[in-house]
Parts: structure tokens; C-alpha cells; sequence
């Protein structure tokens, strides 16, 4: 199966400090790459345990028995590091977002550029899918979701075209969707928009922002003293959480202060902002919107 190469690849494992006898947690294996990079830092009493809950993700297992794949979403990182006896962890890894295998097959309905189904689900055995949405949810439902995760202005006029064409027949593939909304795509931004409005609905069927923020949460328990955590987000909503709960511990808020005006935060923040250079971004369109944040857990 053909995984492109992980994008931020040296920056996001250096971040990790690998210490060949530790301990890591690759929350997105997708095609294994990062994971790969990891195990071939680690030394043979090192361990790393990864998580995908897509299907098509076991098909790249690494025969390796310092490897363990979870098939399962990360949000649920710390019941199954408890069930396989695991307590603290020396880093965890996350490369946020499509992979670019899941972009790249049709019929899975994450690309503008197929006619695929709607279907957008990283989990296959979900019970949602973009086209239950597109064709259930309310025109304020919609009209809320597309402006919130999409951030677009005209969400409401999206949504209500949306709505009065689906009274007249099912709206069941990407191309119908684009055909529905063509009055909103003027032809110098119709990939960006059609781009935002595909973000959106992608985000209400895997939940992502939840997951992240479930995942965020319990991070600081499962690292060790001076345990990294290294996260690659590709859009700014993903970014701006990231961020804000490495420098708050909150999603929302500001934290409270002690007497000296100081807040006590789980983790710090360690380096600038990483983005792809103008190489990697040639090799790899994915890498063009990468984000890396490292921090390291307070001691």
C-alpha cells in the first residue's frame, strides 16, 4: 500500500530526545513511517506502542517485538497503555489530520479531487459518514458546523443550498456535493473554499476536535518527568488547541494565577514554531500547511 513519506519526519523524532531504552507512543501510524524512525533510535530493550483505528493501517504493521499497534482511536491512549501494564511513557507523537493514503483513495471520500461516495470516516465501523450528515443534519446543524470548522463566512447560504437540493434526491457522492454548491465556488477560489467546506464536514464525522482535546488532556499523566510530547496539525483549529494548552493547560479561559501572578501549567513550551522548509514542501504537498509544537512535561 503506498503511504507517502511522513511529513516533518527528523524534526518531529528529534523532538521526541529518544533514549534507547524508553518508552514512545506514535498515536497516528497511518503508513508507519514515524513509527519506523522511532524503533530505529530505540535499542533493544525499548519499546513503542502505536494507535490507528483505520483499517487500512494494519496492513503496514512492523514485525518487531518492541511494537505494539493498538487499533484504536488515541482518544482512548490511557485505558490501553493501563491494559498493557504500561504507566508513564518517555514521548508520544502525533501527526494530526488525513493521511495522505486516506486522501488519495477515492472511494473514501476525503479528496475534492474524486467522485467519490461521501464518506470521510477514519474509523470504517463508525456509524456516521459525510453523506449521513449532508443528508440529515438540520440547515442550522449544517450551517453551524460549516462555519465553525470551515470558517466560512457564507455558511448559512451553503447550508440552506444544501438543504433545498437534497429535497429533491440524495446527495450521495463528492461530485454531486461540488455540483449542489457550484454557485459558491467563483472559479480563482474554488479549490480553497471547496477545500474548507470538505474540512468541516470531515471533522464533524471523526470528531476530531474532541479527540484532540480528550487526547491533549491526558497527556501530562502519562508522561514521564521531562517526557516530550511532539504534534504535527495541518489546519488552525488543531493548532490553535495545541498550542493554547501547552501554554495554559486549558482549551478556553485564561488560568488562574497564584499570588505571585505566576500560573502553574503541566507543560513547557520548548522551541519555536517548526514548519516544513521549501524542499520538503516540493517533495510533499501534504507538508505545506505541517505545524510541529514540542513541549516537555514540568518536573
Amino acid at each position: 500500500m503506498e503511504y507517502h513519506n511522513p511529513v516533518l519526519l527528523n524534526d518531529s523524532i528529534d523532538a521526541l530526545a529518544i533514549k534507547k531504552d524508553g518508552v514512545y507512543v506514535d498515536v497516528t501510524f497511518g503508513g508507519g513511517g514515524h513509527s519506523r524512525e522511532i524503533l530505529s533510535r530505540l535499542g533493544e530493550s525499548g519499546k513503542l506502542i502505536a494507535f490507528d483505528q483505520d483499517l487500512d493501517a494494519k496492513r503496514n504493521k512492523i514485525e518487531d517485538n518492541r511494537f505494539i499497534l493498538i487499533e484504536e482511536n488515541f482518544r482512548y491512549i490511557g485505558r490501553f497503555l493501563k491494559f498493557y501494564g504500561v504507566k508513564k511513557v518517555d514521548g508520544i507523537l502525533a501527526d494530526l489530520g488525513v493521511s495522505s493514503h486516506q486522501f488519495d483513495e477515492a472511494e473514501r471520500g476525503f479528496s475534492i479531487r474524486f467522485d467519490g461516495e461521501l464518506d470521510m470516516r477514519m474509523n470504517q465501523s463508525s456509524k456516521v459518514s459525510a453523506k449521513k450528515i449532508i443528508n440529515t443534519y438540520s440547515e442550522e446543524r449544517l450551517a453551524n458546523i460549516l462555519f465553525t470548522y470551515g470558517e466560512l463566512r457564507n455558511a448559512r447560504a451553503i447550508a440552506h443550498a444544501i438543504v433545498e437540493a437534497r429535497a429533491d434526491y440524495e446527495i450521495e457522492t463528492s461530485f454531486q456535493l461540488r455540483k449542489v454548491l457550484q454557485k459558491f465556488l467563483p472559479k480563482a477560489k474554488e479549490h480553497k473554499i471547496l477545500a474548507q467546506i470538505f474540512q468541516a464536514i470531515r471533522i464533524e464525522v471523526n470528531e476530531e476536535l474532541e479527540v484532540l482535546k480528550e487526547f491533549l488532556i491526558q497527556t501530562p499523566n502519562l508522561l514521564k518527568p521531562e517526557g516530550r510530547l511532539s504534534i504535527i496539525s495541518y489546519h488552525s483549529l488543531e493548532d490553535r488547541l495545541v498550542k493554547r494548552f501547552i501554554r495554559t493547560g486549558l482549551f478556553e479561559g485564561e488560568p488562574e494565577k497564584d499570588f505571585y501572578g505566576n500560573i502553574d501549567v503541566p507543560l513547557i513550551k520548548l522551541g519555536k514554531l517548526i514548519v516544513p522548509n521549501q524542499e520538503e514542501v516540493r517533495k510533499n504537498n501534504r507538508a505545506r500547511s505541517a505545524k510541529l509544537r514540542v513541549a516537555k512535561l514540568k518536573t
